[in-house]
């Protein structure tokens, strides 16, 4: 695959190494302090080897829809009702129910989660969380969005844990909305083989599989693999997709009180870069929503993704826990591309620009962390202390054509293919190193039974050399940051909890300004306040929230210096967020939430205040409901539905009449699960064929949404 696979090996003798060297000085340090006559706890109670019948795990699969717990919110196993923050699971359940193939999916019904710029189709390049885009997430703890890693496969994904508001303290750099945190599928205890097939119109097939087991008689060691290939026809012209992946996991336990985790992901995408359809007179809908403005000889682009972690966890004894991690991810972006640039004023010949990427991109991981359950007096507490290094080199090769003066214009009432392409005259090749040291401290305290608080700090060394190379221009930097967090919740009653929390957040901004300095890093500050609610007899769970978030030092225009920028803009984002998940009754699961967001530029060069910050929504909403038959001749049977609306949006910057008009779409399903091995599935998504737009970047680069689209599965279990 490209560089990406042999970078991988390149980097595996060093996390291998560290597992060697930490687990016999670890279980050393444990048998040295742990009690003479202490029993072995038995296998089956670590963490990543089996799941528990007696109870949920933040690390493991989820009943139906509701999660207790969670381990992205505090890097801590805690009950999602002690955290004094919103926080939303869409679980493995939901994503089959969905007939999902891309994390998206688990987004869409995760509450108050918006769609962004995804890169011509290619990436989870942005997405929103009250109000602010974002690139930020997380595999297992570890940062996913380095370079442009392919939209992660629904198939690998064990449940998705949404975080809203600045998650600094834990994760570092960031937007202040919040982030999301994949966990993946881990080793089971009972041997199994699964294969699904998937086939859909106007033209999908897709096969995954998914095997795991202990390996030996001891069940010391545990194994999951996962893999699958897919080929999808668009309803966009000319847009196709291809895409394989394998993504295996390893659990190793050396001793009673150590567990090893080994975790890849390798995965090959071939798709057409395709930015969607053009505005004209600022209305969409002149054209068709399937005509394709690039051209279909350029190919497609290939993305090859690469990631390694390596994780351990040791219980030095009863009280203190150590976990070390590392990860390398890694990959390569190549391909031409032709794509819109401007729509002249005849409404109908555009100008566009042909494009060639050659991308590539290295980080390395390190993450150490120290937790402590103990009690002072009569206040318990669990402590949690971290350190962090990251090493991150992105290299980019772009080649481009000129507009003005090679046109390469297409009429896009009448479009022609196959034109002679434009030279591409305009070089920008990019080199990108960073690295950053961090440390934080996280302190939960349960006061008294019905009073809880969180309290953290972390510092975070950032520092980056960025090189325009086809220049030589040099923009160096050196930030630290402090981001605190401090929230309380209060169990009001046993069934509702109030809780308050504020927390910073820090992303530091590249390049400089016409002097040649680093700009200053955006920072965040975040307030919210909230109430959760377990119903009908725990089966329910209800967050509702209200936050208000500042966010200066955006970039805005050099209003003295043409061309360039500063760090002098500001925003605000405040509102109303509700999310709920569970059961109504024993057959009956529900999933989703509503936001309200009011997001606006509050200070800028160029735009005014008040302007709406772009694709942020006034108003979502997200439900999905289903009902299983539990008894009689409908035994097995389930029928659901969901639905998304999203309000109208601003759509371009630059151009304050240019908006996305809203829109709601219904899904269906059903499944009949026949017996314990075998599952059909049938979902048809937009069942009522609303014409929509999703996303959008500018008036000429608008995403056009799904029309119905009607997916059978049919899976095996053996």
């Amino acid at each position: 695959m490209g560089t990406a696979v042999p970078a991988v090996w390149r980097h595996i003798h060093i996390l291998l190494g560290v597992a060697g060297l930490v687990v016999p000085v670890a279980s050393a340090w444990s048998q040295a302090t742990a009690p003479a006559a202490a029993a072995p706890l038995p296998v089956t109670e670590l963490p990543e080897l089996t799941v528990e019948a007696a109870g949920e795990r933040a690390d493991g699969p989820v009943q139906g829809y509701r999660a207790t717990r969670t381990g992205s919110a505090t890097r801590t196993d805690t009950a999602i009702r002690d955290v004094p923050q919103s926080v939303s699971v869409v679980p493995r359940q939901a994503l089959q129910d969905l007939g999902a193939t891309r994390v998206e999916s688990a987004l869409d019904y995760a509450g108050g989660v918006t769609r962004q710029n995804n890169f011509g189709g290619q990436t989870l390049f942005n997405y929103a969380i009250r109000g602010f885009a974002t690139g930020e997430f997380y595999r297992n703890g570890f940062p996913v969005n380095r370079g442009y890693q392919s939209t992660p496969d629904a198939a690998t994904i064990e449940r998705v844990e949404v975080l809203r508001g600045p998650a600094a303290l834990l994760y570092g750099r960031g937007d202040p909305g919040g982030t999301f945190n994949i966990v993946t599928k881990q080793p089971l205890p009972e041997p199994g083989f699964g294969l699904t097939g998937l086939f859909g119109s106007p033209g999908q097939a897709r096969g995954t599989f998914d095997a795991s087991g202990p390996i030996g008689a001891e069940g010391r060691f545990g194994y999951r693999l996962n893999g699958g290939a897919e080929h999808q026809t668009s309803f966009r012209d000319f847009v196709e997709t291809d895409r394989v992946f394998l993504a295996p996991a390893t659990t190793w336990q050396p001793t009673p009180d150590t567990v090893v985790m080994l975790n890849g992901e390798f995965l090959r995408n071939d798709q057409t870069f395709d930015r969607g359809v053009v505005a004209v007179g600022n209305r969409l809908g002149v054209i068709p929503r399937s005509r394709f403005l690039g051209e279909p000889g350029d190919g497609r682009i290939r993305n090859e993704n690469a990631t390694l972690q390596l994780r351990m966890e040791h219980r030095l004894n009863q009280q203190w826990t150590l976990s070390l991690g590392g990860q390398y991810l890694g990959g390569t972006m190549n391909g031409y591309a032709t794509e819109a640039s401007r729509l002249l004023a005849d409404g109908r010949t555009l100008l566009r620009e042909r494009r060639f990427r050659d991308y590539a991109w290295d980080d390395f991981d390190l993450q150490a962390s120290l937790t402590g359950r103990f009690a002072t007096g009569p206040v318990q507490h669990t402590l949690l202390a971290g350190l962090e290094y990251e090493n991150y080199r992105n290299r980019e090769r772009l080649l481009r054509s000129i507009p003005n003066a090679a046109p390469y214009a297409i009429d896009i009432l009448a479009p022609g293919y196959g034109q002679a392409a434009p030279a591409l005259t305009r070089r920008s090749d990019t080199l990108e190193q960073t690295q950053v040291y961090a440390a934080y401290l996280q302190d939960q305290i349960a006061l008294t039974p019905r009073l809880k608080a969180v309290a953290g700090v972390r510092v975070e060394q950032y520092e980056q050399d960025f090189v325009q190379r086809a220049t030589s221009l040099a923009t160096p930097q050196s930030q630290t940051a402090a981001s605190p967090r401090i929230g309380l919740i209060y169990d009001l009653t046993e069934t509702v909890a109030a809780y308050a929390s504020y927390a910073r957040s820090f992303r530091p901004n590249s390049g400089g300004d016409a002097t040649g300095r680093s700009f200053a890093p955006e920072e965040g500050e975040a307030w919210e306040v909230g109430l959760k609610l377990d119903l009908l007899r725990d089966q329910l769970s209800l967050t509702a929230a209200l936050f208000q978030i500042d966010k200066k030092n955006v970039l805005t225009a050099d209003p003295n210096n043409s061309g360039f920028s500063i760090a002098a803009g500001a925003a605000r984002s405040r509102g109303f967020d509700l999310t709920l998940a569970g059961t109504i009754t024993p057959s009956w699961r529900i999933i989703g939430g509503y936001a309200y967001v009011d997001a606006e530029v509050t200070r800028d060069a160029t735009l005014a205040a008040g302007a709406p910050l772009l694709n942020i929504p006034r108003n979502s909403l997200s439900l999905l409901n289903v009902y299983e038959f539990q008894e009689g001749r409908l035994q097995g049977l389930g029928l659901g539905g969901g639905i998304v609306h999203v309000s109208s949006r601003a759509g371009d910057n630059a151009n304050p009449g240019f908006r996305l008009p809203g829109y709601t779409t219904v899904d269906a399903l059903a499944y009949y699960q026949v017996n314990q091995r075998v599952r059909l599935n049938l979902n048809i998504v937009n069942l009522f064929d609303k014409h929509y737009y999703d996303r959008s970047y500018s008036s000429v680069w608008v995403s056009p949404g799904m029309p119905r689209t009607v997916l059978g599965s049919l899976a095996f279990r053996f």
